[in-house]
């Protein structure tokens, strides 16, 4: 098994897209990056941890490549928006893909110059590349969001798309 770590955003919407997909072992939201040990979703909200909301996703490379997890990765995130993503504003919310290996920072940034190159966005591709810091599981009621409050987890996904709609 191995793990990708990603910010994209709140971490509620970035378990489904991972979570369903084959070789997916699990998908456990988390903090990483900031300079206080052990972050609580209550200090991180306050943006003043240097952390951002991530998923840290345990796969199995003989089901599921790394490049898959990013393709998935630009898919479910707005990759020109340094300032967080679509209604969820503020550092936590940055996005970010981290790497655990140097073959990861490769592939990652490949992709991004490849998504760059495409001409998809007008606008610069913004998701920074970093080393994985130390990963903080995030609290239970967090864990698989989605799947134990259904209607709103169904609420974040419509304004966000609400959100797209009217700012892009």
């Amino acid at each position: 098994m191995e793990k990708a770590l990603f910010a994209g955003g709140c971490f509620w919407c970035m378990v489904e897209p991972y979570d369903t997909q084959p070789g997916i072992d699990s998908v456990v939201s988390g903090y990483a990056g900031g300079h206080v040990e052990n972050p609580t979703y209550e200090q991180v909200k306050t943006q003043t941890t240097g952390h951002t909301e991530v998923v840290q996703i345990t796969y199995d490379p003989t089901i599921v490549q790394f490049e898959e997890l990013i393709s998935t990765y630009w898919q479910v995130t707005d990759p020109t928006d340094a300032g967080g993503q679509f209604m969820d504003r503020g550092d936590s919310y940055r996005p970010v893909i981290y790497y655990y290996n140097q073959a990861q920072k490769e592939i990652a940034e490949l992709s991004k110059q490849e998504l760059q190159n495409s001409g998809k966005y007008k606008d610069p591709i913004v998701v920074t590349i970093e080393e994985a810091p130390t990963f903080y599981r995030a609290e239970e009621e967090h864990q698989d969001f989605y799947k134990k409050n259904k209607d709103r987890y169904q609420q974040e996904k419509d304004e966000r798309v609400e959100w797209i709609t009217n700012n892009k």
